[in-house]
Order: structure tokens, then C-alpha cells, then sequence
């Protein structure tokens, strides 16, 4: 017995929903209009005071149809099999079983739901055959003998009638949670949408902001190793040619200068889409190994085939790949040996090496920072591929750009 109350217990726990108080308010005073509008039919004749009970089973499901869908239900079956025992007539307290239904519908779970569909047929089942019985025994209590026919066509018109009456609530129940389930649906896939732009914007800002990062990184350095070159060739100079001296402070000021500009350029980038500075082309190169040479860098420049057109982002992208890798030839070459810049126009690419002897107490470049992977990132955007390593005493970078651009999305930086 007690075994029994634990699991009765457990189950009325396990079927109450989470509802607000006003709520729970609504559905009780709902329940109380309703017994004291059903009230006055069930106490006409006072013959069965039963029949107040029977207003209280029913009206008690109504008030805890939203809460506990699934006790509701088994409530007011209770009560309805009550009723039919004690062979009470049919009263409109019994339409609150309607309101039941439509809630095991539409709040219930799938077991509460099932079984209110299973609660339609039987109910209207049981409802019009109880009717029907109850009908042939006034029939033959007052003398009369009714026709079968009769009777078997009385039960069918009042199962359909039972069955409308109580499937029209569970129906539409059904009904207003297939639209809450859309709308929620609908609201999840709108904040997935939601979550979706925001990565991709966020990929956005972050490439950008790695964009930015790549073109500081090239103009910094480059601007900063010609400043050193220039003070530490000025500081030895101005002891026995103050004009070199004078002519290497007046390259270190202009080329602070021009980094300045360009960096400035480059954090507007932060602000605005694009920059007000033009970028760089590869006409720009003869002045990048101009001032190269003025800070003790001597390139020797070279072309071999015939030009084609390349778009800005590609030219762009071979300035960027010559600076970088000029820049640390002035930073780690030998400058006792010219480095070397090859541009062979070749009929289906562009390949680009640039080669420089190394300083024999100088730490070789890494990919730890950002000079070998941006410029292998830069060929891989472009449909290039780059290689850049030791060969023969010297560092070489190796940069082939296809004629037609085909992004390969594959960064690597090949060292043996």
C-alpha cells in the first residue's frame, strides 16, 4: 500500500508544469465561474447529493488542467465512472471534460496526449452507450417497449455527436501546439541565423584585422631596418664625411616619414573600409630598392619575359612578398654581396626569386613570427606558391604566381 502511494506521488510530482502564479490564478477562478454557472442544474431535484460531488470532480481537472494535464484527465475519468455507476444523469458539469482535453493536447506529454485522443473515442463510446442504456430503461420503467432499430440508430447519432463534442477541443489543442512548436521553431532558427552572421562577421573583422596586422608588420620592419642601416652608417660617417652623415639622417627622416603615413593609412583601416592611402604596385618596386641601396643594400634587379596584366590585389601581394624578403636581406644578409630580385614573366606565370648571401654571424629568418607565414599566406591568397629556405650558403624565396588566379588556400613554408 504505502509502495502504492510513493509511486502515485512520484507520478503527480512528474506531471505538474512550471506556470506563474497569475496563471495558475486564471485557471482557478475559470473553474469556480464554471461550478457556480453548472451549479443550480445539479441541485433541481436534490434526489442525489452525489450530484454536487460530480460538480467537484469535474470542476477541480478544470482548474488543474494547465498544471497537471495528465491528473486532470484521470480526475475526471474518476468522476465520469462515478457518475455512470451510480446511474446519475448527464449534467453540463461534464462539458469540463472538454476543456481537458484540449489541454492534454496542447500542454500534455506525448503519453498525455495519446491518451487523450484514446479518451475521444472511449469517452464518446461509453458516453452513447450509457445514454442509449439509460434511455431503454426509462423506456421500460414507464411501460413501453422501444424498437431496436431505434435504439442502434440513437447510439450512433449520439457517439458522433460525443465524439464531436470531444474532439474538437483535443483537435485544437493539437493545433495551437503545432504553432507554438513553429514559432519556437522559427525563433531558434532566427537566433541560429543570428549566431551564424556574427561568426561570420567575426571571421570577417579577424582576417581583416590579420590583413592589417601583415601590412603593419611590412611596412614597420622594412621602414625600421632602413632607419637602423641608415643611423648605424650615419654614426660612423659623421666622424669623417658629415655630407654621407647629413644624407643618411635626411634618408632616415624621410623614410620615418613615409612609414608614419602608411601606418597611419593602415590604422584608419580600423575605422573605415578602406584606406584613403593608395596601395602599393609593383611599379612601386624600383623605389623600394632605391631606398634600400641608400641604407647600404645594393639589388640587383632583374625582368626576363614578357608582362602581363595582374590585378591590384595580386600586385599588391608581389610588392608585399619582394619587401618582406628584401627587408631581411638587409637585415640578416651580408651586405658585402648584392642580393638579387628576378622577375621571369613566364607564358602561364609569374615567378619571382629573390636571393641573398648570409651573414655568417647573423640568426637565419623563423616562422615564429609574422615575415615567412605572412608572405606564404599572401601567395596562398593569391594562387601562388611560395618557398623560402637555405640553398647553397644563401636565402632564397621562391614565388610562383599562376596567370590565371586560382586560389590553392594551402599555406606552407618549405625549408630544408
Amino acid at each position: 500500500m504505502r509502495r502504492g502511494v510513493e509511486l502515485v506521488t512520484a507520478w503527480l510530482r512528474s506531471s505538474v508544469r512550471p506556470l506563474q502564479r497569475y496563471q495558475i490564478a486564471v485557471d482557478v477562478l475559470v473553474a469556480v465561474v464554471f461550478g457556480l454557472v453548472v451549479l443550480p442544474a445539479a441541485t433541481v431535484s436534490m434526489v442525489f447529493p452525489l450530484d454536487l460531488l460530480i460538480v467537484l470532480g469535474m470542476v477541480v481537472p478544470l482548474a488543474l488542467r494547465r498544471l497537471a494535464p495528465g491528473p486532470a484527465l484521470s480526475l475526471a475519468w474518476i468522476t465520469a465512472l462515478v457518475q455512470m455507476a451510480t446511474l446519475a444523469q448527464p449534467q453540463p458539469a461534464n462539458l469540463a471534460i472538454c476543456g481537458v482535453l484540449y489541454c492534454t493536447a496542447a500542454y500534455g506529454t506525448s503519453r498525455v496526449r495519446w491518451a487523450g485522443l484514446i479518451s475521444v473515442g472511449a469517452g464518446a463510446a461509453i458516453g452513447a452507450l450509457y445514454i442509449t442504456v439509460q434511455g431503454f430503461s426509462i423506456s421500460f420503467s414507464n411501460g413501453g417497449v422501444p424498437a431496436v432499430a431505434f435504439g442502434f440508430l440513437a447510439a450512433v447519432v449520439t457517439f458522433v455527436m460525443l465524439a464531436a463534442i470531444l474532439g474538437l477541443p483535443w483537435l485544437a489543442g493539437l493545433a495551437v501546439r503545432a504553432r507554438v512548436q513553429a514559432a519556437a521553431s522559427a525563433e531558434a532558427r532566427a537566433v541560429a541565423e543570428l549566431g551564424a552572421a556574427r561568426a561570420e562577421r567575426d571571421v570577417v573583422v579577424e582576417q581583416e584585422r590579420n590583413r592589417i596586422a601583415r601590412e603593419v608588420h611590412d611596412v614597420v620592419a622594412h621602414s625600421l631596418a632602413v632607419v637602423i642601416a641608415q643611423a648605424d652608417g650615419a654614426r660612423y660617417a659623421s666622424r669623417v664625411d658629415p655630407a654621407v652623415a647629413e644624407d643618411a639622417f635626411a634618408t632616415i627622416s624621410d623614410t620615418a616619414r613615409q612609414s608614419l603615413a602608411e601606418v597611419r593609412s593602415l590604422l584608419a583601416g580600423l575605422r573605415h573600409s578602406d584606406g584613403e592611402r593608395p596601395q602599393p604596385v609593383m611599379a612601386d618596386i624600383p623605389q623600394l630598392v632605391a631606398s634600400l641601396a641608400a641604407s647600404g643594400l645594393h639589388v640587383d634587379l632583374q625582368q626576363a619575359g614578357e608582362p602581363f596584366p595582374l590585378g591590384p590585389a595580386r600586385q599588391l601581394a608581389v610588392y608585399r612578398i619582394v619587401q618582406e624578403a628584401l627587408t631581411n636581406a638587409l637585415r640578416h644578409g651580408d651586405p658585402a654581396h648584392p642580393a638579387t630580385a628576378l622577375f621571369d614573366w613566364r607564358p602561364d606565370e609569374l615567378v619571382v626569386e629573390v636571393v641573398n648571401a648570409i651573414a655568417p654571424d647573423s640568426p637565419q629568418p623563423n616562422t615564429l613570427g609574422h615575415g615567412l607565414p605572412g608572405m606564404t599566406e599572401r601567395a596562398a591568397l593569391v594562387g601562388g606558391r611560395l618557398w623560402a629556405g637555405e640553398s647553397d650558403g644563401s636565402f632564397r624565396v621562391h614565388f610562383a604566381l599562376p596567370r590565371t588566379n586560382t586560389p590553392t588556400g594551402v599555406l606552407e613554408v618549405v625549408n630544408p
